[in-house]
């Protein structure tokens, strides 16, 4: 069963949000908070698998909560639901360890599709959120190796492969691709090829 902690201040969405989800059969809605401040002290008292966020809250944001959260080095999933992209705000979130970053007004089977795949261990950025990130950005975020490791993976090389051809351990090879998907705002290895080729860094 996944366990649910959820923080959003407007009342009326708190309760939908748990009631839908709870009638999921893999999860469970274990607290709700009304502020970051209340998400903190339940995730802390419940240990949930996962905090679903809203960024704009009373006391503490969701970001602010994430930032607590995440220091605790709690392993607790942090979810941020938002309304529209702002600057600086991605990039906190991805600071923060923050595994989903989504639109509030998306529908809830794409939340519950979200939920399932970060408890996979993946995580979940909504494009719409993270191209506002990169609009006006036509720099490279990845260093050299890191582009290397990256082309390599496009080749369709295995971690074992790319670890033997630039003699690392898989482990490195496996950090450095972490590293770029967190760099790239993307949530697998497809996407992070996509935009890498998108931005012409591969040139």
């Amino acid at each position: 069963m996944i366990r649910i902690v959820i923080a959003e201040d407007q009342g009326m969405l708190l309760g939908a949000m748990k009631s839908l989800l709870n009638m999921e059969d893999d999860m469970e809605v274990v607290g709700l908070a009304k502020n970051g401040e209340e998400a903190i002290k339940l995730v802390e008292e419940f240990n949930p698998d996962i905090c679903i966020m809203d960024i704009e809250m009373p006391v503490k944001t969701g970001l602010d909560a994430a930032e607590v959260i995440h220091a605790a080095s709690s392993e607790c999933k942090i979810i941020i639901l938002t309304t529209f992209a702002r600057p600086g705000y991605f990039e906190r979130a991805r600071k923060a360890g923050v595994r989903g970053y989504l639109l509030k007004d998306s529908p809830i089977e794409e939340l519950v599709h979200s939920i399932r795949v970060i408890m996979d261990g993946r995580r979940i950025y909504a494009p719409e959120l993270v191209d506002s990130v990169y609009e006006d950005d036509s720099e490279n975020p990845l260093t050299e190796r890191e582009s290397q490791v990256l082309e390599l993976v496009a080749e369709g090389k295995t971690t074992k492969e790319i670890a033997a051809e630039l003699y690392l351990s898989a482990g490195t090879v496996r950090n450095y691709i972490s590293t770029i998907l967190d760099k790239l705002g993307v949530g697998n290895r497809i996407e992070a090829i996509s935009r890498f080729k998108e931005k012409g860094w591969n040139k």
